[in-house]
């Protein structure tokens, strides 16, 4: 008896289109260079996305927010068992979630490029990234640090301190090239486990600054 197949195109489709966006930007891609890749058609395209760009936004939406959606797993599997977690187990699971997560190198490349060509030509990929990820992984790191600081401690300078801290392990994360060049390191097990330290100290001491500001 003949087994049924299952119909991947789609699944083709927003695998090239993202390797494509990823290397080449939105732009410099055809639809025909994806459908090429992808061993597909543009009526497929057509009858699964609409256009180019519904397509580019796809990518993001299936892709790129779904990995993040895993490294917040991660991030809060850490802290399952931690009611009342502290900053220091706040941050360094923040840190182990990117550092040492659940993504693959090939993913991890993937991520950071299309993150970079959408900063550098921001649209509406950028609106949903900020709406669906940043604002409320912000607001969820907010909450759980802003119990241990002073009733009276400024917003605005929390959210910075917040927004820098996600910023310097975002780069330890993504320019691991450069990092193990300026370091000397190989991207290995010990020095991201030195770098999930360092984070976390580094970031404590901001957060205290903000206490012996008051």
């Amino acid at each position: 008896m003949t087994q049924p197949t299952t119909d991947n195109t789609r699944e083709r489709i927003l695998d090239q289109a993202e390797r494509l966006f990823a290397v080449k930007g939105y732009e410099a891609v055809s639809i025909r260079e994806i459908t090429g890749a992808a061993d597909s058609n543009l009526a497929a395209v057509n009858y699964h996305f609409g256009n180019k760009m519904n397509l580019y936004l796809g990518v993001f939406h299936e892709r790129w927010l779904e990995r993040t959606r895993r490294i917040r797993e991660n991030f809060f599997s850490q802290l399952a068992d931690k009611p009342e977690p502290t900053v220091p187990e706040v941050i360094g699971a923040m840190a182990r979630a990117f550092l040492d997560g659940p993504l693959s190198d090939e993913e991890r490349l993937h991520h950071v490029q299309l993150m970079q060509r959408e900063l550098s030509h921001p649209g509406d990929a950028l609106k949903m990234v900020v709406e669906e990820v940043m604002l409320p992984y912000n607001q969820q790191l907010r909450d759980l640090i802003r119990p241990n600081l002073p009733k009276n401690t400024d917003e605005e300078r929390l959210r910075l301190c917040i927004i820098s801290i996600l910023g310097m392990t975002l780069y330890f994360t993504f320019a691991r090239p450069a990092v193990s060049m300026l370091m000397g390191h190989d991207y290995n097990d010990q020095f991201k486990s030195l770098l999930i330290e360092h984070i976390t100290s580094f970031a404590l001491k901001g957060l205290t600054a903000l206490k012996e500001e008051k």
